[in-house]
């Protein structure tokens, strides 16, 4: 007879078998504790008859008031080994040691002198001060060892997360240390609107849809959701937010094979300053890509600003000269006046297409240019002089204009009778001559003293900087 066994019946046995295991593992636990406790008492119990043993070596020469201090130390073993219960049941031992074996009327638990009652009750409380002491140490000193187990695995999280440059990156050495530090599995899943695993351990985990309903719950609420969370508890995976202060990032998710709660009461604050550890890598992540992608931007449009002022310097001068020759057929008898015009007309509006290339390319100042009391706009091709409009005509605005894209830096009277009058010009130095006297007159405060539009002997003009 054939017994077929699917995939479910070979999961519930190792499941059966795992669970097994922890349950065996959590009886040696509490075993091997109950064993230390054990010894603990016993060790207490051979100190109090050793301190008996003592006071009756020492009580008839001495007399009895050295031997209570015998029974301190015992109480102190009891407090650091066992806790503060041990230590009280100790004191209390130790107390009624000394009066059976000290006090009069001895061999009896009887005290007939005031005296000895003092010294009895006095004991007691010593002791009982000195066990709380004790146990209050050895709990804080349990605490600290804790905080600092925990602070050491924070750091060592942190410093791997540091490491990481994407976001990729940050969900696996994320889902991998989760799945070491708790022995569980471990997913990062991401997106709001549709949440998907953004990396898993062990790899290939694949979620059902009611688990898929618990993480969309948490990454819109920002609150766990789950396996042993009132809400959505019919999941098998518990989950978890990360949050920064504005949004909720991710949501970790964790589940063990045995069904039992992935994360202990006593453990959810480490996960909280995980998690928290985890956001911010994320954030840091987001603000280095964005950093990036604007570097990134400002770079092409920097670049793509270059090339159009490049373009418009080399093909400017030949507009120029194109647009002269058709004035000149224009001019000459026997030409083709219409076709010179047509061509002036075309040549003038590509002029007027480049000057929009350069004036309106990424990157270029769409703000007034501002040089002393002026306000260059070249976008609206407008001069202004302390807030009022100054009327320039075309080849006084643009030996203007040519000055204020290169502010600052000198241009030679070759180029500037190129870009504005065209290469068969370029030799007529009167013409610019002309054009920034009369420039200096319309915008330099004192034109016989001219600030703005500086000429430097036997070069050019140079227009201030800003």
């Amino acid at each position: 007879m054939w017994i077929w066994r699917t995939p479910l019946d070979e999961s519930l046995k190792r499941a059966h078998f795992l669970r097994m295991k922890i349950e065996t593992a959590r009886r040696s636990l509490r075993q091997h504790e109950m064993a230390i406790r054990a010894g603990g008492y016993a060790a207490t119990l051979v100190l109090i008859a050793g301190a008996t043993l003592a006071g009756l070596l020492i009580a008839p020469r001495w007399g009895s008031g050295p031997v209570a201090l015998l029974y301190i130390p015992p109480v102190l073993v009891a407090a650091a080994m066992c806790g503060l219960w041990p230590a009280l049941a100790a004191a209390m031992v130790s107390t009624l040691a000394y009066n059976f074996y000290f006090t009069e009327p001895y061999r009896t638990f009887l005290i007939h002198s005031p005296a000895d009652v003092v010294t009895v009750v006095v004991l007691f409380l010593v002791a009982a001060v000195v066990s709380r002491l004790a146990a209050s140490l050895r709990q804080q000193g349990r605490r600290a060892d804790a905080y600092a187990a925990r602070n050491a695995t924070i750091a060592g999280f942190a410093r791997r997360l540091l490491s990481c440059a994407s976001e990729a990156d940050i969900a696996d050495v994320t889902v991998a240390e989760l799945a070491r530090l708790f022995n569980v599995h471990a997913v990062l899943l991401m997106s709001r609107d549709a949440p998907h695993i953004a990396a898993a351990a062990p790899a290939g985990i694949t979620l059902a849809p009611s688990d898929l309903a618990a993480a969309a719950l948490t990454l819109e609420t920002g609150e766990p959701s789950g396996r042993g969370v009132r809400k959505v508890d019919l999941a098998d995976w518990q989950f978890h937010p990360v949050t920064s202060d504005h949004a909720v990032l991710a949501a970790a998710g964790l589940a063990r094979e045995d069904g039992v709660l992935p994360v202990a009461d006593d453990q959810r604050l480490l996960l909280g300053n995980l998690l928290d550890q985890v956001a911010l890598a994320l954030e840091r992540a987001r603000l280095e890509g964005e950093a990036r992608d604007v570097a990134a931007l400002r770079e092409r449009d920097r670049l793509r600003s270059a090339l159009l002022t490049s373009i418009g310097e080399d093909v400017k001068p030949r507009l120029n000269a194109i647009a002269a020759a058709a004035r000149a057929l224009r001019r000459a008898e026997g030409g083709d006046r219409a076709l010179a015009a047509a061509v002036a007309a075309e040549t003038a509006q590509l002029d007027r297409y480049v000057d929009s290339l350069v004036d309106l390319s990424p990157g270029a100042a769409q703000e007034p240019l501002a040089i002393g009391p002026l306000a260059i706009d070249l976008h609206r091709r407008a001069v202004r002089r302390d807030g009022e409009e100054v009327h320039l005509t075309p080849k006084e605005y643009a030996v203007l204009a040519e000055l204020a894209k290169h502010a600052g830096r000198v241009l030679t009277h070759a180029h500037l009778l190129r870009s504005v009058w065209g290469p068969a010009q370029q030799d007529h130095i009167d013409y610019l001559r002309v054009a920034v006297r009369s420039l200096r007159q319309k915008l330099e405060r004192d034109p016989t003293r001219p600030a703005l539009i500086v000429n430097e002997p036997a070069i050019g003009y140079r227009l201030v900087a800003p």
